[in-house]
């Protein structure tokens, strides 16, 4: 039986991911994200059947939540073997996106899947990073007051990632208004 890649996340609209676009420059051997790739995950799922597939899908449309506003509010960084990995503009703090971000959980635990151990760090990735990469922090002092948005969050995606020696690819699966 084949399996797919998964997550569920928001997508920013137009503007605001052209406005991230024009932020990446300025960091030799980054790896800048497409536009087509710029999201804030709500849950990554990773590799499931077919049939898990499914019961995700059933269960994020049951998934109901009010529309309320997000924007993003400055950029960051995650670090893995004590040198930096990533760079992300933040998603300004939102008790709406926590709430949202609960129930998407709820909704895959109910579709059979383990909890999500890791903390909702709610971003948009921006680049990857590896040893050849260049230093951030001009970067990161550059961009450190950007404010972009807001805007509605109004619907989920549910993702498809296909990994490729170039970086992964992703394909919006189903949306969920």
């Amino acid at each position: 039986m084949s399996s797919r890649r998964l997550f569920i996340a928001l997508r920013p609209p137009e503007a605001v991911a052209e406005a991230l676009l024009d932020t990446m420059e300025g960091i030799s051997g980054a790896r800048w994200q497409d536009a087509d790739n710029l999201h804030v995950t709500l849950r990554f799922i990773g590799e499931v059947d077919r049939h898990t597939a499914a019961d995700v899908e059933t269960a994020l449309d049951s998934l109901t939540f009010a529309t309320f506003p997000i924007s993003i509010s400055g950029v960051g960084h995650f670090e893995g073997n004590k040198r930096p990995r990533a760079i992300w503009a933040r998603v300004a703090p939102s008790p709406q996106l926590d709430e949202l971000q609960m129930r998407v959980e709820m909704a895959c635990r109910r579709a059979g899947l383990r909890p999500e151990t890791r903390k909702f760090v709610p971003h948009v990735t921006l680049a990857r990073l590896n040893s050849g990469s260049g230093l951030i922090d001009d970067w990161l002092l550059r961009h450190g007051t950007l404010n972009l948005g807001p805007w509605t969050v109004d619907r989920i995606s549910l993702y498809e990632s296909d990994l490729t020696p170039n970086g992964a690819i992703y394909s919006e699966v189903e949306v969920f208004p």
